[in-house]
């Protein structure tokens, strides 16, 4: 077996066990959408869909604080460290949530349980990519992100067959199986980071650990010591990057807004529109399937075509998808519309976080990345507080889809003023370096 199928082989393993994280991640994150017809029902509670979106955001805003204690945090424990301590921590607050007495309990719960998520899918991805190799990065990356769509598809399913008999409550102690099962397997089978070993002075290790997964040797090389003496942090404050990650921010915070805002609500909807909770549930399983299929096949026409191109047609999908679904379709139709409506909204958003990954140099992506999905965490605050209002004003259930129309398209227009090329004037579709080329024909 050639040292490339070696490594392969043990960024599959690296990748599948970030996917398991992930697929927690989209559960403890979706089961709210799952949950809110049940949480509206619940009388002892007495909630109105604005509490219910207001109580939405909570987990939003604690995934904001989670994403911005993230990279202190990892840089202190290793992404290995935080993996778990992230999975930990969401996990006890799930169980806390199943047992909350009142709204204002719940909502604070919730709230906690969104700064463990906010650290997880960062790191997830983080050693995704360092494992992965370098011309599949896209795609491992597009099949990790797509673990959460299959956490929203099981917080569907189970929904179907928990909710009615038994509740809301079981399906957010379900939570706590992440620590008990996942924990384990982290510590015992996945490595740290080499170059967060490399950070800490632990070169020797760094380089077993680099060995023994087939990386390279851990070595800075000349064009990265010389990409580190032309481009510093103040660079990011400055024109061209200043500028590109502001509109990648912008853009990012529109698709967070589409997706989140989407997701936790189109159970709601439905039911409103006169589904009975089973067909409200599938509708939302159908999005989350669309999700996976449109992570993984825009992220695989990117590494071809450039992830411009792909973010544009992501969003472009999502409008027309929202338009039909406003139209009341035949019910086939309107599977097939929510279907697209995921491919636009999940696929888009995988590939902007891959977009932005290649776009910055390595001596500023680490704080580059981090202001943008701080500010993308903003988009995921709005929607579902969005959806929330547009529910509590009666209006037709149409308008719960017109909403997001308007935010889809101004993020179309925003993916054209994303650069088309790199610092260096390579196109974005051409692989990162030469080294990069080497590879792809080994």
């Amino acid at each position: 077996m050639t040292e490339v199928q070696n490594r392969r082989r043990s960024g599959t393993l690296v990748a599948v066990i970030c996917c398991l994280a992930v697929v927690f991640d989209g559960y403890d994150l979706s089961v709210y959408a799952t949950t809110i017809p049940a949480l509206l029902e619940y009388e002892p509670w007495g909630l109105d869909a604005v509490q219910a979106g207001v109580i939405a955001s909570y987990a939003f805003v604690g995934m904001l604080v989670g994403t911005l204690i993230c990279g202190i945090a990892t840089d202190l424990l290793g992404r290995k460290k935080m993996l778990i301590f992230s999975i930990s921590w969401f996990s006890l607050f799930m169980l806390g949530c199943s047992l909350a007495p009142n709204p204002e309990v719940f909502g604070l719960l919730r709230f906690l349980c969104g700064i463990g998520l906010g650290g997880l899918l960062p790191t997830a991805l983080a050693l995704t990519v360092e494992y992965a190799p370098r011309h599949r990065r896209n795609l491992f990356n597009a099949l990790v992100s797509s673990g959460f769509s299959v956490g929203t598809i099981a917080a569907a399913v189970l929904g179907l067959f928990v909710i009615e008999d038994l509740g809301f409550r079981p399906m957010y102690g379900v939570g706590i199986v992440a620590m008990v099962v996942l924990v384990p397997i982290v510590v015992f089978a996945l490595p740290e980071s080499v170059d967060f070993l490399m950070a800490k002075g632990r070169i020797e290790e760094a380089r077993r650990t680099a060995a023994r997964y087939g990386l390279p040797d851990p070595v800075v090389t000349a064009r990265e010591q010389t990409e580190r003496q032309r481009v510093h942090l103040r660079d990011l404050a400055r024109r061209p990057l200043l500028l590109a990650a502001v509109v990648f921010g912008l853009t990012t915070l529109i698709g967070q807004l589409f997706i989140y805002g989407l997701n936790t609500w189109l159970p709601q909807i439905m039911r409103t529109a006169g589904y009975p909770l089973g067909s409200a549930l599938s509708f939302l399983a159908t999005m989350s399937l669309g999700a996976i299929v449109g992570a993984t096949v825009l992220s695989w026409f990117a590494d071809r075509v450039g992830p411009r191109r792909m973010a544009l047609c992501g969003f472009g999908v999502g409008v027309a998808a929202l338009l039909v679904m406003s139209a009341s379709p035949p019910t086939a139709v309107l599977y097939g519309a929510v279907f697209l409506a995921g491919v636009g909204a999940n696929g888009t958003s995988v590939i902007l976080n891959g977009f932005c990954a290649i776009w910055f140099p390595p001596a500023v992506r680490a704080t580059a990345m981090g202001s943008i999905m701080t500010v993308a965490r903003l988009g995921g605050i709005i929607g579902p507080i969005l959806g929330g209002v547009i529910s509590a004003a009666g209006l037709p259930f149409q308008w719960s889809f017109y909403v997001f129309v308007i935010p889809a398209a101004v993020g179309a227009a925003l993916v054209l003023a994303l650069p088309r090329r790199h610092l260096d004037g390579r196109r974005l579709q051409d692989p990162e370096s030469a080294a990069d080329r080497d590879e792809v024909r080994a």
